[in-house]
């Protein structure tokens, strides 16, 4: 072993020198150099840093840097995030994306233009003028329809969600809300007169039939009843003399 190179190292390095640092590292640690001003040290991470991706070999493990436009990357021609100003599409690094795309400034990827989608249109609304339906001969009729996709920056707008037209009804005059009262509450009394009236009828049906029970128990309590016929065979029987 040189004189300057030591087997008793710290921070994962199998190693190292005091001017050099790590120069191997333990098993599974990544080798590394990083520049301090105009020198470079060794060191040995468990995982590469921003900018490096790692590469295992027999002997040594290493990681090595990504593309000047690539912020973090799995191989060396595949990024996995760009660096600002660039839009990631397909593990490369672009400052424009393909045509049939649209730059995402919140992911900065190259994603696919979505156009608006809209429902169905519902069935048109009853024909009114000033919330009401009737009163009146020509009115509205709506209908509507809701938004199911909403486009992003470059698809397609969406379009209206309501469409409105004139309509034309048989004019009808409006029930004076004091009148409509009005007949629920005599259609109310009747109801309960009618319910009354039945069950007056069926008392008096009750009381009738009670007095006629009544009346037949105090006959049968007033009437004499009737005496027993005389067996005329005990009467005939012979008196016995002997005596």
């Amino acid at each position: 072993v040189h004189p300057n190179v030591s087997q008793g190292c710290q921070g994962g390095c199998a190693t190292c020198s005091d001017y050099n640092g790590c120069l191997s590292c333990k098993p599974r640690l990544f080798f590394v150099l990083e520049r301090i001003g105009m020198k470079q040290i060794g060191v040995c991470l468990s995982s590469c840093p921003s900018g490096y991706y790692g590469t295992r070999y027999p002997d040594i493990n290493k990681c090595a840097k990504c593309k000047a436009d690539c912020d973090t990357c799995f191989t060396r021609n595949f990024c996995t995030k760009c660096k600002s100003g660039f839009y990631l599409y397909s593990g490369k690094c672009l400052e424009k994306c393909p045509d049939g795309l649209e730059a995402n400034n919140h992911t900065m990827e190259c994603t696919s233009i979505v156009h608006c989608e809209t429902s169905e249109w519902s069935p048109w609304s009853p024909c009114m003028k000033k919330g009401k339906t009737c009163g009146f001969k020509r009115g509205n009729e709506v209908r509507v329809r809701e938004i199911v996709q909403h486009p992003s920056a470059r698809g397609n707008p969406c379009p209206a969600t309501s469409e409105s037209r004139k309509c034309v009804v048989q004019r009808k005059r409006c029930q004076k809300e004091g009148k409509g009262k009005k007949n629920r509450e005599e259609k109310r009394k009747k109801s309960n007169k009618d319910e009354s009236k039945e069950t007056r009828q069926e008392s008096k049906g009750r009381a009738a039939r009670r007095q006629n029970r009544e009346q037949r128990e105090n006959n049968n309590k007033t009437q004499p009843k009737k005496r027993k016929a005389p067996n005329k065979e005990q009467d005939l029987a012979p008196v016995d003399t002997a005596h």
